[in-house]
């Protein structure tokens, strides 16, 4: 998994990219331009749910742990 420094720096390129394909786009029509920003339209909503992951995990924890325990204290209380 890629640290937080590393998703930013990545988001930021995209994002300049993107900026870059708006302006062409602006002066000139190009289904190719239109494609290309779908594209990284894409890429930056991957991103942007790897970053959300991240902070999840540093805040809450590994995901599977946190089932674990639930499944844990859920059986606890059945048993009660």
């Amino acid at each position: 998994m890629r640290t937080f420094q590393e998703i930013h720096q990545e988001i930021e390129r995209r994002s300049e990219e993107r900026s870059e394909l708006y302006k062409r786009l602006s002066q000139e029509y190009d289904a190719a331009v239109v494609a290309d920003i779908h594209r990284l339209d894409a890429e930056l909503d991957r991103l942007w749910d790897e970053h959300r992951v991240l902070r999840a995990r540093v805040r809450f924890g590994d995901r599977n742990q946190i089932v674990a325990r639930a499944r844990v204290e859920e059986r606890l209380e059945r048993a009660a």
